[in-house]
């Protein structure tokens, strides 16, 4: 009888503990679940986090290469309308001297008639030569120098300085030839041909800037004594000439 008792009361017991012990552990479960989710939710958030800061880091980098694109745009934009401006710069000069020198050209040819038609007319062997031609392969020339052809310019007044030897455009012809050649970056041939012209025709009005073409040749052939020396002498043969004035500052760099 008491051993029946004895084994309803461990029944009992058990039966009453069972559930307790359930409960606690179902409650340790549901914190590690939920412990896990905050650990999963905050991997998220700062996944999340750093994305968005490549995301700006991105667009910020996005930001400095368009202004730097714009910068690049606009110094172009500079450099192209600069390089135009310098390019009409230099048509213009060409147009405007060569109607400077046309005139002087026209002066000294109706002295030059002047005094022909007051000396005694001399049995010359020279052939004639068409004036018409004459002009139109000056003018040629010209054209192609004005247009930016250099080299061709260069070949074009050389082809007339041999084929017109006594030409009244001859001085302006080997000062357009030495020009020519040396924006073509012959320096050689422009030695040449401004040399000719400082020589042979000293009392030219393009003397001077002959020499001053010649000294430029000459220190971009790499010959900066020389260029020095032709500075000089341009300097004391010309002092009054806008020619003087460039070298003279040339002069006081070196």
């Amino acid at each position: 009888m008491n051993l029946r008792r004895s084994a309803l009361a461990i029944l009992l017991a058990a039966s009453a503990v069972s559930p307790a012990r359930a409960g606690m552990f179902d409650d340790e479960e549901a914190r590690a679940r939920i412990e896990a989710l905050k650990r999963e939710t905050t991997a998220r958030f700062e996944r999340m986090e750093a994305t968005q800061r490549q995301q700006i880091e991105f667009a910020n980098q996005l930001e400095l290469v368009r202004q730097d694109m714009a910068k690049l745009r606009g110094q172009i934009e500079v450099l192209t309308y600069e390089l135009e401006s310098a390019q009409k710069r230099q048509k213009d000069f060409y147009v405007d001297l060569d109607d400077r020198l046309r005139k002087l050209e026209t002066a000294a040819q109706e002295q030059h008639a002047k005094a022909a038609a007051g000396s005694p007319t001399a049995t010359t062997s020279t052939p004639k030569v068409d004036p018409a031609e004459e002009s139109r392969d000056y003018e040629a020339a010209l054209t192609l120098l004005k247009g930016g052809k250099y080299r061709d310019a260069g070949n074009a007044f050389e082809g007339f300085v041999g084929k017109y030897p006594d030409s009244q455009f001859l001085a302006s012809a080997n000062y357009w030839a030495g020009s020519a050649f040396y924006q073509g970056r012959d320096y050689a041939k422009a030695n040449n041909f401004f040399g000719k012209v400082a020589s042979s025709w000293p009392n030219d009005a393009r003397a001077p800037d002959a020499m001053l073409g010649l000294a430029n040749a000459q220190a971009d052939a790499g010959d900066a004594k020389a260029a020095k020396a032709t500075l000089q002498s341009l300097l004391s043969k010309y002092p009054s000439s806008n020619a003087a004035q460039v070298a003279k500052q040339r002069l006081a760099k070196k």
